[in-house]
């Protein structure tokens, strides 16, 4: 199924003009536009079970974006995904018109097949936090500055990540991720919306589930690539 272009009809980047978490500590942020995918932005009811998929499009529309003038892939729709992971054998026939969940490791592998970008992938266990990551995060943002795909679970929500605020030297103290969340229903007006309702937040490393291991998709491909 060939995907629609839907994406100028999104909101652009919905990060930015959100406060810092205080004023302390540097902070890494992503670099270029990505378009904010969330539940039923482009008429397909995924409530419930999409925002992996959506997450994973949010990460392709920055990449997308990177290709612009050298190829005309354009951002993969939930039905496109699926029948991808089925004709790389990754799932059954049956997955195509599911409503089956898709995680990080999924993600790795439509990016890579479609875009020809790999990514890296991270394990938090249960009870480590974030901070154990820390220092990889750091560097993502500092020399690929694209958005990430965090899963787990125990905390199943898929959500992107486009920046990282920490204490500089000190891998103990608490970092902030920047979360933008999929699970938005309806249509928003414009990212200070979003902002005000916490689609898009500042959320401390020390508010991750205890209980849950996570799984992080950094894809590998910087912002002057292209």
């Amino acid at each position: 199924m060939s995907p629609i272009n839907y994406s100028h009809c999104l909101l652009k980047s919905v990060h930015l003009g959100l406060p810092l978490p205080n004023a302390f500590g540097e902070t890494l942020l992503v670099s270029g536009d990505y378009s904010y995918y969330h539940y039923g932005c482009d008429g397909f009811d995924d409530r419930g079970w999409g925002c992996g998929y959506r997450t994973l499009q949010m990460l392709s529309s920055w990449i997308t974006n990177r290709l612009l003038d050298s190829s005309p892939i354009l951002v993969p729709s939930i039905p496109s995904i699926q029948e991808m992971l089925v004709s790389m054998e990754d799932k059954p026939s049956a997955f195509s018109g599911s409503r089956d969940w898709i995680g990080t490791y999924e993600a790795f592998l439509v990016i890579d097949n479609l875009f020809k970008v790999s990514s890296k992938i991270l394990h938090v266990k249960q009870v480590e936090k974030f901070n154990k990551v820390l220092p990889d995060l750091k560097f993502h943002f500092e020399h690929f500055k694209s958005p990430i795909m965090i899963g787990g679970d125990m905390d199943c929500s898929s959500k992107g990540v486009v920046g990282i605020h920490y204490t500089s030297g000190d891998n103990s103290m608490p970092a902030y991720l920047l979360i933008v969340d999929p699970h938005f229903t309806g249509v928003a007006k414009n990212a200070e919306e979003l902002q005000m309702k916490c689609w898009v937040k500042w959320q401390s490393t020390a508010e991750f589930m205890d209980s849950s291991f996570y799984n992080v998709c950094l894809p590998q491909m910087k912002f002057d690539d292209f």
